[in-house]
Parts: structure tokens; C-alpha cells; sequence
């Protein structure tokens, strides 16, 4: 599976607050210097790569003299909007020494969520790349709230490596990969070095957060591998501290953990469906229901047992069993309201109780993916 990885043509590469920061004592100029370096070694021999970098926060909370990470979300946005100007002139200092440009990219769940700014987004990220310009991207935390919040870059990264279809995400941390348990309170525990991206089994062996800087932790870059791996992008998580990282995984070395996609890709808008972070409502279906959605086939009014949340035709919405499992998710052909009338009804009886029919369907098969 490492030769995947050494045939990959375009790359994500995410690197974590620890990493760009060193701890919090400030931005490591050396790290950042280090990672051009190697992006631009990858461009020479004719890859594509896309850096999501975190540390706009930790960055502010330095220049700003905060030793402990700040909850009210005003002073988070105070401190990514202070550090934001100081990581983003210490990158381009940085590529500008090996001729390369680069270009800031900050986006929130919405520009993801809505079709046409996911588009958009889509668009000037692969002719940034085709033009030879490095993409910077971060969570635009100055304006973002927690409705709409990534949660974490390691999410961040996936969403991107699905944007523009990456082959491979490179997830850089202040640890060695994945392990067995947790290696700061388990000596007892291994490197796994490559399995399964869709393997559950992974989720329990992450510990928590690395630090007070870092937000994630391994669970969050078990879930973004889950994540790329939708659309058919391996993942590869390894120390950032590890000489040549970069290098050494595009040649094809066993560094770190690889997580790979062996599942087929989802078509693009059923990838977009499947990334969206938060959904409108939700509709409980019955068993008759699951088992046809997991067939292939269209969601009906008559599967249809509760409704809830307030959403309007087009939204994102849930299906979930009784005992409250997503299996599906998909857009809505009808409003929240005009799903309770016709909940548990025959498709010949909507324009009765509706006094029109917009589709047969509550959700069409085509605009749905199963989880």
C-alpha cells in the first residue's frame, strides 16, 4: 500500500498547533522553513499539494502573552485574528526562498455546505494548484462560531483532500502514528504502521488531546482517515519532528501509520452530501425503511415514523432508526411541516393532504448516501 503513496500526484498536508508553534512557545519559523523545503522538493518532481495549517490561535495566544487556551469564543477570535497575520507572512517568507507563491484560503462549514460556494471553493483551489501556488488553508476562526465550527483541522484536512480529490492526506503530529493505546500512559503499547481506514476498531485505541495547544488529538485523525477515504484519499499519519517527513513518505517509506481507502469513492455530490457537519433535522424511519435505503432505493413518506427539527425543501436531513443510528442522510424533497402531514402516508395520498406533489419521494436515491 506504501507504493499508493509514493504514486500520489496530489497531496494534503496538515500540520498540527504543537508542530507550528513548538509547544505554544511561539511560531517554529525552523518547522515552517523545514515543511517549504520539502513541499517545494514535492512540486519539483511535479506534485500538487495543498497545506492546511493550524496555529493562528496558539500563534495570537503567544503574541499576546496567554499561557492557557481561552473558552469565550470573543478572545478566540481576537487571538486567530492576531496570530493569523503573523502565520501567514512566516509561510510566505518561507516558500518565497524556494520560488514559490502561495495564497491564504480561510473557509467555515457554510462555504463547504452550500453547493455552489463548495463549488467555488473547489474551482480556485485546483487552479491555485495548477498555477504552481501553494494553497495555505485554515479555519476562518475570526468570524466562525460554533454552529458552524470544523471542530478541528485534522477534519478540516479530509474536507479538503475530498474538495480536490487528493490522493493522499498527510496528517503531521507531535506523535509517532497510531498506536495500539495510548503510548504516554501504556509503555505496553505498539505502532500499527498500516491498516484499513474504514476499521472502527481504531477509534478506541486514540487517547485524547496532545496538549493544551492542540485541539484534536489521535480520535480526530482516525475519524478525518474515515473521512478522506469516502472519496478514495489513503491517509498517512506521522511525527512532524521525524526528519523529511514529507519526503520520506512520497518516496514510499514505512513512516508512521498509514490508513488506507480501500473502499470505491462516492460520486462527487454524494461526497459533498456525506461531508456536511451539520444536518437540519431529522426523520426516524422504520426497519421496512432501512432495509430499503441499504437496497439502493428512494426514502418514502410511508417509512417515515417521526420528524424532527425545523428545516425547509433542500435541506440536509438525517435518517435514523429508532434506536437513534444514522444510516442515511440526504436532501429533502418537502419542509419539516409538510413532512409531519404526510408521515406514515402512501405516496398516492401527498397531494390530498399536501394539495400538490412536488416528488414521489421524501428523499431520492440519487440525492442520499448511506452511511
Amino acid at each position: 500500500m506504501r507504493e499508493k503513496i509514493r504514486q500520489s500526484r496530489r497531496l494534503v498536508v496538515k500540520v498540527g498547533s504543537a508542530l507550528v508553534t513548538n509547544n505554544g512557545a511561539g511560531l517554529d519559523k525552523d518547522a515552517l522553513d523545514d515543511w517549504a523545503r520539502q513541499i517545494a522538493a514535492l512540486r519539483a518532481e511535479g506534485r500538487e499539494v495543498a497545506l492546511v495549517s493550524s496555529g493562528a490561535i496558539a500563534a495570537g495566544m503567544q503574541r499576546l502573552g496567554w499561557t492557557k487556551r481561552p473558552h469565550e469564543m470573543n478572545r478566540l477570535q481576537a487571538a486567530a485574528a492576531v496570530g493569523q497575520m503573523g502565520l501567514v507572512e512566516a509561510y510566505e517568507k518561507a516558500f518565497s526562498r524556494h520560488g514559490l507563491h502561495t495564497a491564504q484560503i480561510l473557509l467555515t462549514h457554510e462555504d463547504l455546505s452550500d453547493r455552489t460556494r463548495y463549488l467555488n471553493a473547489r474551482s480556485t483551489l485546483t487552479t491555485l494548484l495548477q498555477l504552481g501556488v501553494v494553497p495555505i488553508i485554515n479555519e476562518n476562526d475570526t468570524v466562525v462560531t460554533d454552529e458552524i465550527k470544523f471542530g478541528d483541522n485534522d477534519t478540516l484536512g479530509a474536507l479538503v483532500a475530498n474538495l480536490i480529490e487528493a490522493d493522499t492526506l498527510i496528517i503531521l503530529t507531535d506523535q509517532q502514528g497510531l498506536y495500539t493505546a495510548d503510548p504516554r500512559s501504556n509503555p505496553d503499547a505498539t505502532l500499527i504502521t498500516e491498516g484499513r481506514a474504514e476499521d472502527r476498531s481504531y477509534e478506541a485505541m486514540a487517547g485524547g488531546a496532545g496538549s493544551g495547544i492542540s485541539k484534536g488529538g489521535m480520535i480526530t485523525k482516525i475519524r478525518a482517515a474515515q473521512r478522506a477515504a469516502r472519496s478514495g484519499a489513503h491517509t498517512c499519519i506521522a511525527s512532524g519532528r521525524e526528519h523529511s517527513p514529507l519526503l520520506r513518505l512520497a518516496a514510499g517509506e514505512a513512516v508512521g501509520t498509514l490508513l488506507y481507502a480501500s473502499s470505491s469513492p462516492l460520486q462527487a455530490r454524494k461526497q459533498w452530501l456525506a461531508d456536511h457537519l451539520q444536518l437540519a433535522g431529522d426523520l426516524v424511519i422504520d426497519d421496512g425503511a432501512v432495509a430499503a435505503l441499504q437496497s439502493g432505493r428512494s426514502l418514502l413518506p410511508v417509512g417515515v415514523i417521526e420528524v424532527r427539527g425545523d428545516f425547509e425543501r433542500g435541506a440536509a436531513v438525517a435518517c435514523r432508526t429508532i434506536a437513534g443510528e444514522e444510516v442515511a442522510r440526504g436532501l429533502v424533497n418537502y419542509s419539516a411541516t409538510e413532512c409531519r402531514r404526510i408521515t406514515r402516508k402512501p405516496t398516492a395520498e401527498i397531494e390530498k393532504l399536501l394539495g400538490y406533489i412536488d416528488e414521489p419521494e421524501l428523499i431520492h436515491r440519487d440525492n442520499m448516501v448511506c452511511r
